[in-house]
């Protein structure tokens, strides 16, 4: 494997090679996967039994039409059909509301899922980059977002909740609000495909607000959260207009017969998928834990089933992911490919302790060697999955830079961005064309919803007003690339540690929890945290 990992990457320009490609290139088995961001405790050993026995049936015949396999969805989630539309996984539904939906501009706040830029690029739109900034911890504060979008005059907004790849996360209240002050758009999106992993809120989501207005979409996943990415299957939640319009272009069948017995599983399996949330935001907590210990690695809060992490001064991620690989069979998500990030950062899904263990225990190798604390210099490799522009475009944005950047956020834990010294904006380089002042149009305040920025201090979020800066300087929009984001903490690198509460993405304290509901009936569960009844 070692002789053919870097061609590997090097032929997948926008995500890793499939976990085929690298189970040909080695001994016939996997390498433990971090990258791929899937739930590692369902479907559950007896429900793969169960596929594996009807696996003869399963490819043999055509599946159901997808307006059966949708209704059969949809009375387990409590949501009215013509509300809905599955998709081949999200990817689908992504390219039919940029053909269908999307005009003439998207923004997105980057780094995300780079579909939601490739794609609208793909088919000749503007994509208005909005860059999320490292000295803020990534997070997204929603009235600058709103106040680019007026700038630039963009006609359809999304917004990743919680965004992928830091796992950033907005409360409900925040993202309502900003839906309906961006009411006279053509279209807003709420992508929630990694929501069911998230505990900030019990009910994060906004299904129900969004079959209410006319011009939201919300975008949710079935592989990530069911850890079926190869069956590809997803949905979109809307009023019966918006969802009628894509569900009459999708081929009758575009679901596999893998998804539609999947489906119909699912009934009798609701209290083991509600488990499998709990350990995951369970081992999420732990990893962090462990990772946070490790000297100069910064770790950003997440509500995703994934932890975004800086690796130390001087330490390259391409190396770093490649002797993960080559010498522990390790794979990770080196993120230099995506808009607004860097190889400076990795993405690295939760796992079981036993998993994390051995991530550490290979992050120590290759980081430190014998010299534990000191992180191994760039070892002169002579290419990146990123580009020398998107270095430049997030040297521009990101403050300081890299130098003592986790030695700065360990210092001012808690303090807003803004108040930090030494943490100036960096001159626009030259690759980067900043718009010129005249052509700038007035940062008009965001209409009616009153949407106003914050300091970034973490969650609730928009609840704690303060001044808002005046969005100017760099123009980013561009011919394409990935995504969106949350209030909450500057990530915090390993010296003081990351507390609990920091973890899961709090710097207030959690909220206090509900009354627990009376036990439900066998099978699944109601409508609540994960599914809301709508209508």
């Amino acid at each position: 494997m070692a002789d053919n990992v870097t061609s590997l990457f090097r032929s997948t320009a926008a995500h890793s090679p499939s976990m085929a490609a690298l189970t040909r290139e080695g001994d016939g088995t996997g390498p433990v996967d971090f990258c791929i961001p899937c739930n590692p405790y369902f479907p559950t050993p007896a429900m793969f039994d169960e596929l594996a026995g009807r696996l003869r049936e399963i490819i043999t015949y055509y599946p159901s039409s997808a307006d059966t396999i949708t209704a059969e969805l949809c009375s387990l989630l409590r949501l009215p059909p013509q509300c809905v539309a599955m998709g081949n996984g999200s990817t689908e539904l992504i390219t039919w509301i940029d053909h269908l939906l999307v005009r003439e501009s998207l923004a997105i706040p980057v780094p995300t899922f780079g579909r939601w830029t490739d794609q609208p690029m793909e088919t000749g739109k503007r994509v208005d980059m909005f860059p999320l900034q490292e000295s803020s911890g990534f997070a997204l504060d929603l009235a600058q977002y709103a106040e680019f979008i007026r700038a630039r005059g963009s006609r359809v907004a999304v917004i990743c909740n919680p965004n992928n790849p830091d796992g950033g996360f907005l409360p409900r209240h925040s993202v309502v609000q900003f839906m309906d002050a961006m009411a006279d758009l053509d279209l807003v999106i709420i992508d929630e495909s990694f929501l069911e992993f998230a505990d900030a809120e019990s009910e994060p989501s906004v299904v129900e607000d969004a079959v209410m207005r006319p011009n939201v979409i919300v975008l949710r996943s079935l592989g990530k959260n069911f850890g079926l990415h190869g069956i590809r299957f997803g949905y979109l939640v809307a009023n019966p207009a918006l969802a009628g319009k894509v569900r009459t272009m999708l081929p009758k069948w575009n679901l596999n017969s893998f998804a539609e017995t999947v489906v119909f599983m699912l009934k009798e399996h609701g209290a083991e998928y509600l488990e499998s949330l709990h350990m995951v935001r369970r081992d999420r907590l732990d990893m962090a834990r462990h990772l946070s210990a490790l000297p100069g690695l910064t770790v950003y809060p997440s509500q995703g089933n994934f932890i975004f992490v800086r690796l130390p001064v001087g330490a390259e991620g391409t190396v770093v992911r490649d002797r993960l690989l080559t010498e522990h069979r390790i794979l990770v998500r080196e993120c230099g490919n995506k808009i607004g990030s860097s190889s400076r950062f990795l993405r690295l899904v939760v796992r079981p302790q036993v998993d994390v263990r051995r991530l550490v225990s290979g992050l120590e190798q290759v980081l430190y060697g014998t010299r534990r604390g000191a992180a191994v210099p760039e070892q002169g490799i002579s290419y990146s999955s990123g580009t020398a522009a998107v270095d430049r475009l997030v040297g521009a944005t990101n403050g300081a830079g890299t130098q003592g950047l986790a030695a700065q956020a360990e210092a001012w834990p808690g303090q807003a961005p803004g108040a930090m010294p030494g943490l100036a904006p960096a001159p626009a380089p030259a690759a980067v064309m900043p718009a010129p002042a005249a052509a700038m149009p007035a940062m008009a305040p965001a209409p009616a919803g009153g949407l106003t920025a914050v300091a970034q201090t973490g969650m609730p979020g928009l609840a704690a007003a303060a001044q808002a800066p005046q969005y100017g300087g760099q123009d980013t929009s561009y011919g394409g690339a990935d995504s969106s984001y949350g209030d909450r903490a500057t990530g915090l690198g390993a010296a003081g540690g990351l507390t609990a509460a920091q973890v899961r993405g709090y710097t207030q304290p959690p909220p206090a929890q509900p009354p627990q509901a009376p036990p439900q009936p066998a099978g699944w569960p109601a409508a609540g945290p994960a599914y809301h009844q709508v209508g």
